[in-house]
């Protein structure tokens, strides 16, 4: 079996995960593009992530994951027979997913031997247990091509570079959020939160932090979910004043199109960390050492500009302050 057999025409990738998960799978589709041009590629994934994948210029189409659910069985078969696709690759593991490509006669379904029901759904099955694996997890992605012969596992620059071209902003960033950029500063996005997805820095570090940071050359933005923004509402009055508070105010659209635009961000490891990696802004993850599914060695930021700083125990302890300040300034001299 080769990735450049003639007989695939299209390929389906299946990752109904979080933000940071897909934005880390899109390589999967550049690197399919870069192999087989022709290729046609349709992403299968929930709604509120369909702003990333609309963003990656290597899909061709996109299957919503919750109007599918929503389907009768019969309806549901209907629609991924009529989409003609030749291989599916289950990224994300998923029972519900792997039994309808089966029944809608997928002819070749990858996922891996460490779910039970991959060995009832899926004819080609690949042996990796990505919790101890020593793989970035855009790496373990493009290794669950293995059956279609793809023996070669980029690294890590090369994925970074990947997203150069093929991941952009698709809608126009609105006016009214334009305005809170400012041309003269370094703008700086502080995502402190993770909706529980990362280890996080305690708050009363970024409150040092930004005070210690230069107004006159940072404008700083805070970012976050709508009920993060609930979280804030006692952090917030105990900023400087010029600190813009964004949080809850963005659709993932508008979020993608102002990172875009931004100069850095700085966050723990979670969605808009990737996303602004992604975008080849610069970009400051923090990460525990410890444990292994968490941790920079599966979950660093891949872009261009991205860095991340990683702690010597399993929680953000040991990264003080200091280190992150010097590491943000740095980037006024890039």
């Amino acid at each position: 079996m080769s990735i450049i057999d003639n007989k695939i025409k299209h390929i389906a990738i299946s990752r109904i995960d979080a933000m940071g998960d897909v934005i880390l799978t899109l390589p999967v589709c550049i690197y399919l593009k870069l192999l087989v041009p022709d290729i046609i590629i349709t992403f299968l994934a929930r709604s509120y992530t369909q702003p990333l994948i609309n963003s990656c210029t290597a899909v061709d189409h996109f299957i919503n994951y919750d109007e599918l659910e929503a389907l009768s069985k019969d309806e549901q078969i209907n629609l991924i027979e009529q989409r003609k696709i030749d291989v599916i690759v289950h990224e994300f593991s998923n029972e519900k997913i792997t039994a309808l490509a089966r029944q809608a006669g997928i002819k070749i379904r990858i996922g891996r031997t460490s779910k039970y029901y991959n060995f009832i759904n899926c004819n080609k099955l690949v042996k990796l247990k990505r919790k101890s694996s020593d793989l970035h997890e855009a790496q373990q992605m493009i290794y669950l091509l293995k059956p279609l012969g793809a023996i070669h596992i980029p690294t890590i620059g090369t994925l970074a570079n990947l997203y150069e071209d093929s991941f952009k902003p698709r809608t126009e960033l609105p006016v009214a959020l334009n305005l809170y950029l400012n041309k003269d500063k370094f703008n700086l996005i502080i995502h402190p939160k993770s909706n529980g997805h990362g280890c996080e820095w305690v708050m009363d570090n970024f409150t040092q932090l930004i005070q210690e940071l230069p107004q006159e050359k940072f404008n700083i933005i805070i970012t976050g979910s709508a009920s993060e923004h609930q979280l804030f509402k006692t952090w917030i009055p105990q900023l400087p004043d010029h600190v813009i508070d964004l949080s809850g105010k963005m659709t993932l659209n508008e979020l993608i199109a102002f990172v875009s635009k931004a100069d850095g961000l700085l966050a723990s490891g979670t969605g808009p960390l990737h996303l602004a990696a992604a975008l080849g802004i610069h970009t400051l993850g923090l990460f525990p050492a410890e444990p292994r599914p968490v941790n920079a060695i599966r979950w660093a930021p891949l872009g261009k500009k991205a860095e991340h700083i990683e702690s010597d125990s399993d929680d953000l302890s040991s990264i003080t302050v200091n280190i992150v300040f010097k590491r943000i300034i740095g980037w006024l001299q890039k």
